[in-house]
């Protein structure tokens, strides 16, 4: 594989800390670099994807598709000669794990409503 079809990419992590960098083929697609991050994902984290769903991955301030590829995403990432692109990680939890957690008094509200007829 050509040395220009390479990209190499470091990952931001909420806690400041970065992962990599990787080399990634420009035919690596999103969803590949969600796949690998979560299976490199360090142990000692508080915070832990298990799935790709919960990630995104933002670059120049766009968050990057998963079915597009990096090749596809380098006009987000500018003209570099030879630098490592930071991608910054944000995680999502699951909306299933989010209600689970969160404990909501289910109790049915009161709704006032204050009408006039005239």
């Amino acid at each position: 594989m050509p040395e220009a079809d390479l990209v190499d990419l470091k990952f931001r992590l909420y806690d400041g800390s970065d992962l990599g960098p990787f080399r990634y083929s420009s035919t690596s697609t999103v969803e590949m670099l969600k796949e690998r991050l979560i299976s490199e994902w360090p142990k000692d984290k508080s915070i832990v994807p298990k799935v790709a769903s919960e990630v995104k991955l933002i670059s120049s301030g766009k968050i990057l598709e998963n079915n597009k590829t990096v090749g596809q995403c380098r006009v987000s990432f500018g003209e570099l000669a030879s630098g490592i692109v930071i991608m910054h990680v944000v995680l999502q939890p699951s909306l299933a794990k989010s209600k689970h957690e969160k404990k909501v008094d289910d109790a049915p509200r009161k709704i006032v409503c204050s009408c006039s007829i005239l």
